[in-house]
């Protein structure tokens, strides 16, 4: 998994009807993209994490895109 700074991270529920939610990487504290990361949750909340298999990474458009266009979806 790499993210760069102004990715979201979306967190998928982990039970039928939980809500999902996102987080923007602040900070990358590993190296070449890896995790940790220092994100900031909608409610305004900062912390350190590192992100699980239920996590999906938005790229920002200015970092990359697809052949088509699209912002590159990696899912871990």
């Amino acid at each position: 998994m790499k993210a760069h700074e102004g990715d979201v991270l979306r967190f998928t529920g982990r039970t039928v009807g939980a809500a999902e939610h996102h987080a923007t990487v602040v900070k990358v504290l590993g190296e070449n993209g890896e995790p940790p990361y220092r994100v900031r949750y909608e409610d305004g909340h900062e912390t350190e994490i590192f992100p699980g298999p239920g996590c999906v990474i938005e790229t920002h458009p200015a970092h990359e895109t697809t052949a088509f266009g699209q912002p590159h979806r990696e899912r871990q």
